[in-house]
């Protein structure tokens, strides 16, 4: 779990935007380059200001991109690593191959400052050569949790889920996780309603709690009753009233076991699991629109008290409801 005061570092600087930088090496892929220009380069009209300074580098005036899909060249050097307060690492799918010492020392020298790292899918293999995650927890794609066991094995591996928030350092799994991990720094550092807002730029979905799992047996459902997304939709509307798994499961016209089969094998998360994570989502957004009144939050999020609405937004968030409203309150960005 992510400390309060590792969140509350990295939050954005009054003086100027949030400055993250991106290292490109040889065979990088170009899907997690994507994500990352799309979550932190692109500017927002919608939003009425530019969250992210974001920058690429690399350690050749020419890098070739994975399988030789492109060069990539006019980008800044490995110097511009030492300004960044965000720091994403080079992702590849030659895992075996060791990374260049230069990269690995950028990495060693921005954890040292106190710099936010993250990886993506392969990324956790750069980290953990630069020996950062040491007594950490990561993730990394489920294809390769063995050999990252086997030449790791300080790091504390979670194999199962989508991406892990270990405060100044973040992974993801694979390459959508990507998307889930970006859009989780963004709501770290900007609060539900802005990353809800890039996300639906993005047409993704908002949240996908980290805890979820990698591999989703049947993403799309044989048949089209058994779709989630009908109940999925009427339980959204109804967050602040008394429901549970039983009221799904009668909604959906299915047992409880069959629902919660549905929800792992569509979802990737249990019944309980996702409704607690959209009343979670939904007391935020109630926060940062400025209901100050805690147990009001609490009770139109369907969160019961503000007693349980604390433990339950400090487990996920890292911070407590009074640090939220602080950091995003309005008129806080």
């Amino acid at each position: 779990m992510a400390k309060e005061s590792s969140h509350a570092v990295h939050a954005v600087h009054a003086a100027g935007a949030h400055r993250v930088v991106v290292i490109v090496d040889e065979n990088s892929n170009p899907f997690e380059l994507g994500c990352a220009t799309e979550i932190f380069g692109l500017r927002r009209p919608e939003i009425g200001r530019d969250l992210y300074d974001f920058r690429l580098c690399s350690p050749e005036p020419r890098t070739l991109m994975r399988d030789g899909f492109f060069t990539l060249t006019g980008v800044a050097d490995l110097d511009a690593t030492d300004t960044a307060d965000t720091l994403i690492v080079p992702n590849r799918p030659d895992i075996e191959v060791p990374r260049r010492p230069a990269v690995l020392d950028a990495i060693r020298r921005a954890h040292a400052r106190g710099t936010r790292l993250v990886g993506f899918c392969s990324g956790a293999f750069t980290l953990a050569e630069a020996g950062v995650l040491d007594g950490r927890r990561a993730t990394a794609h489920w294809q390769w949790a063995d050999s990252f066991r086997a030449r790791f094995p300080a790091v504390h591996l979670e194999a199962d889920v989508l991406f892990v928030d270990d405060g100044d350092i973040l992974t993801a799994a694979g390459s959508a996780a990507a998307l889930d991990l970006g859009l989780h720094v963004v709501r770290r550092d900007y609060g539900a309603e802005v990353a809800n807002s890039v996300s639906r730029r993005l047409v993704f979905a908002a949240h996908r709690d980290g805890g979820q799992q990698q591999f989703v047996e049947r993403p799309v459902p044989d048949r089209a009753t058994e779709s989630l997304a009908p109940v999925l939709a009427w339980a959204q509307e109804r967050l602040d009233t008394a429901l549970t798994v039983s009221d799904l499961a009668a909604r959906a016209a299915v047992s409880a076991a069959t629902l919660h089969r549905r929800f792992r094998t569509q979802l990737g998360t249990t019944p309980l699991a996702w409704l607690t994570g959209e009343r979670l989502a939904l007391a935020c957004r109630l926060i940062e629109r400025g209901e100050s009144r805690f147990e009001v939050v609490a009770r139109r999020s369907g969160l019961g008290t503000a007693a349980h609405m604390r433990t339950l937004m400090r487990r996920e968030t890292g911070i407590t409801p009074s640090a939220y409203r602080e950091r995003f309150g309005p008129g806080v960005n």
